[in-house]
Parts: C-alpha cells; structure tokens; sequence
C-alpha cells in the first residue's frame, strides 16, 4: 500500500532584514499565510523568539488571533510556545480562546528551548524563582486543560480552562533531539523533528526511530511525525544552489554543556557573555534542501519515502522576500498543491 498524499505546511518567524522594521515583517507573514492557504498549504505555524531584532514573533498567539481572521481555511498555529516559561493552565486559556473563534483550525506546537538569550529568559521567568517544572509534567498538564482539566488526584481538580471550544486545538511536540522525540512517544503526542535548527541528519534519523520503536502506528506510516526541514525553490538548480549558500546554522556551545541555536554569530556572542560563562560558537552552512521545482520534488519525495512520513513542515530561509514566496508558490505547483483542494 502506498504512502497518503504528501502534506506540506509552512512554519514562519517573522524575520526583519536589512532596513526592514517588525511592521513589514509582520505584514509579510500575513501576505505569506494567505498565499499558503490559496497553495494548498496544510498549515501555516508561527514561531516564538524573545529579545531579538531579527524576528519578530514574541508573542505567537497574539499573531495566530490575527492570521485566523486573515484566512478561513488553512490551520493556523504556534511552531512552538516556549512552555518553560509559561503555567499550562494560561497556555490553554489562550488556545482555547483561538479554537473558539476558529473551531477546527488550531494548532498548538510546544518547544523546549528559551526561545531566546538568557536575559529574556530571565526576564519571562522573574517570578518563578528556580521553581521550574520539567516540561513533560507541564505537557501532561496542558493536555488536560485543553480537555477536561485536571485529574482527581491533582490539587486543581475541578478547575477548567474556559472557554471549553468544540473542538481542542490539536496538541504538538517539536524538538531536536533523540530525549524530544521520547518524551513524545511516552506522551502519545504527535511530534516535530527541527532539522532547520538542529542541522543533523544523523539525529534526526535516530529521533524519527526513537519515536516510531516507542510508539508504532498502523500501516507503517508515522501519521503522528512530521519533519521541519530548510527548503529553497527556484526557477533553476543554479539559482536555488546560490540561495542556499547564504544560509548558515549558528550554535554557541556553553561550558556547562548546554547549546543553543540563534540566528548570528553576533546573537551567540551575545548569548555567552548574558550566560556568564565560557562558550565556543559553531558555524556551518545550513542543511538545506534545493533546487527548481524537479529537483526538489525528487529530493523531498526521497525524504519521505526514507522516514515514512506524509507531512513536511517547510522553513524558507531567504532574505529577499519576494523570492521567499516565490520558493514557497514553485514547491506547491512541484507538489500539484495549485491543482487540488486542500486535505
């Protein structure tokens, strides 16, 4: 039996370049998810980043809110909240608010990462006092809120997220490593693998068979997984070869053993001196899959075939936005997605 029909969606940061400001950003996102839905596109996520001057979504629900009534039919969502930061029970207010207002549309993708320097961090958390929960007691809390709230055992008991929407906002985990991928499959979550900020294939080959061995679906396609990959289209192998040289993956490695991806090598000097400690910065050219609209059909049809999967979330990292959309309009017509009605 053959695969499903491949989906793909898009996930967006919002980014400002060169003498652009956060208006134009915020304008472009709204311009790009109404070309996604006229695409064919599956959904359309936004991302969360605090403290920067390069991308602009530190507030993702607030924009999600405003997609939705910008559009009517794509599903709109977050790729992902920063759930450290934040108690599961607001989280689910404010998604349950936007799966009202947009009953079968939602979605609502977690990260766990900062989202941003140590000092936004810092600043999220300043009445927290170290007592931070790990992230799969806060993730099992946030799908109860989502629900029917708390369990009888729990303390809060009784309490609900209101408003209850008729149909829940559909509930991810996005991640980069083999520890992300568990905790989703122990969660029975559907999940995310980054390959956009990872950069490893290696990874992400061992995250996609942790999560299949610890979760197994029917039919030998993982419904529940999806890849996050770069992706560059343009009207020629050449073309396409020269944007993606641009793009380049920063990690900036603490002392303490933690990393972290950002956006410059700046933003990473910047990270280790908020840090306080001693730092190492990488810098590698972007895993990134290019090409016209022949090549990458092939490239990401080999992609799936090889993980098993029928969704693709697609990153376009190019500065110009004009060629950005135009990337995203060549992969819908390599995929046929201008011919046919939206899944």
């Amino acid at each position: 039996m053959g695969l499903p029909q491949l989906k793909l969606s898009i996930l967006d940061q919002s980014p400002v370049n060169e003498a652009e400001t956060g208006v134009t950003a915020f304008q472009q996102t709204i311009q790009l998810a109404q070309k996604a839905e006229e695409w064919g596109y599956h959904r359309f996520w936004v991302a969360e980043h605090h403290g920067s001057n390069r991308v602009m979504g530190s507030s993702p629900e607030v924009l999600i809110s405003h997609l939705l009534a910008k559009t009517s039919t794509i599903r709109v969502g977050a790729g992902g909240v920063m759930l450290q930061h934040y108690s599961p029970y607001k989280v689910a207010e404010n998604f349950n608010v936007l799966a009202s207002l947009a009953p079968g549309r939602v979605d609502l993708g977690i990260g766990g990462g900062p989202g941003g320097l140590p000092h936004s961090t810092k600043a999220l958390q300043q009445d927290l006092s170290g007592q931070s929960r790990p992230l799969a007691e806060k993730l099992e809390q946030l799908e109860q809120f989502l629900h029917n709230g708390p369990e009888p055992d729990s303390p809060l008991y009784g309490l609900q997220a209101s408003p209850l929407p008729p149909q829940p906002a559909n509930l991810f985990l996005l991640g980069t490593t083999t520890a992300s991928a568990k905790l989703a499959a122990e969660g029975r979550l559907p999940y995310a693998f980054a390959l956009f900020l990872n950069n490893d294939e290696a990874v992400m080959s061992e995250s996609v068979e942790t999560y299949r061995r610890l979760y197994p679906s029917d039919g030998g396609t993982l419904l529940q997984l999806m890849l996050a990959l770069p992706v560059i289209v343009a009207d020629t192998d050449q073309e396409a070869a020269q944007l993606a040289a641009e793009v380049k993956v920063v990690r900036v490695h603490l002392d303490s053993g933690r990393s972290f991806t950002v956006r410059s090598e700046e933003a990473a000097r910047e990270f280790g001196r908020q840090a306080q400690e001693g730092h190492t910065i990488d810098v590698r050219p972007g895993n990134v899959y290019f090409g016209s609209k022949e090549t990458i059909q092939r490239k990401l049809g080999e992609v799936r075939q090889r993980y098993r999967i029928d969704e693709l979330i697609i990153v376009t990292a190019i500065r110009n936005f004009a060629k950005r959309l135009h990337s995203y309009q060549l992969l819908s017509e390599a995929f046929n997605r201008t011919a046919i009605s939206r899944v």
